[in-house]
């Protein structure tokens, strides 16, 4: 059982003891991962707040064989998630990144690309960015990353080409959108303007520099909102927790 380092997020933490955490962490080089931490609800403990919610921090673990929890021996706090203004809809923003991990992801299987853009995410909002599009944009990233990235300029029924114009089909359970012919029969379809599959385009172009000066309209962003969260759901087989805060993103 080799001690392995890491760099970490905590996902969550559930009390385990009196004095025990068990904690879920997505790290750089071994994906998600469950430990248990010994002591670290101890007013004095070796982790110094290392392992609070949504922190970065570097860890020591001991690497379990068996179906058994990891053991976190060490972990030193790199930073504090605390998002500007001590926004309540920043607070969300980071929870809600928290449990796209958790669900999104398996157990051992590591995404460094994902774990930069969380801990890119995390400090975007912390320092204040804008929370309905650095949202959107994560959640474009993770899909993409993931293998999971709607089609927003070809049927996905064809592979013909859709042009954004008007109104524009979106199926939820198929995955992106889709032309007049295959949009046929299908289930779970949502009408969404040009506008709105375009915006969702130029964020989820990972060469996108300029993303952050994106404007978006509210009226395209409760667009934005209604695709992203039917697709999330369809894609997971529930509603994420978060979802029922995310309309307030708006406001």
């Amino acid at each position: 059982m080799p001690l392995e380092k890491t760099d970490a997020i905590v996902l969550r933490t559930i009390d385990f003891s009196e004095t025990s955490l068990v904690v879920t962490l997505f790290t750089r080089d071994f994906g998600k991962i469950g430990a248990l931490a010994k002591g670290a609800r101890r007013p004095k403990n070796p982790f110094d707040s290392a392992l609070d919610l949504l922190t970065l921090c570097r860890i020591v673990f001991l690497r379990k064989s068996s179906d058994a929890l990891d053991l976190v021996t060490e972990a030193k706090l790199q930073r504090r998630f605390r998002p500007a203004g001590k926004s309540l809809f920043g607070l969300y923003a980071g929870y809600y990144v928290a449990e796209l991990l958790r669900e999104l992801t398996d157990e051992y299987d590591p995404h460094d690309e994902l774990f930069d853009l969380a801990a890119e995410t995390l400090a975007d909002l912390a320092a204040g960015e804008t929370v309905p599009r650095r949202v959107v944009r994560f959640e474009l990233g993770t899909l993409r990353l993931l293998g999971h990235a709607p089609s927003l300029d070809c049927c996905v029924g064809c592979s013909t080409p859709v042009e954004p114009a008007g109104r524009v089909a979106f199926g939820s359970v198929d995955g992106g959108v889709l032309c007049t012919n295959c949009r046929r029969g299908k289930k779970q379809i949502i009408a969404v303007t040009a506008g709105a599959i375009k915006t969702l385009a130029q964020l989820a172009d990972p060469n996108n520099r300029h993303w952050q000066r994106i404007e978006i309209d509210p009226r395209i962003l409760g667009e934005i909102r209604g695709v992203m969260n039917h697709y999330l759901t369809n894609l997971l087989g529930k509603k994420p927790r978060m979802h029922q805060y995310l309309g307030m993103l708006g406001n």
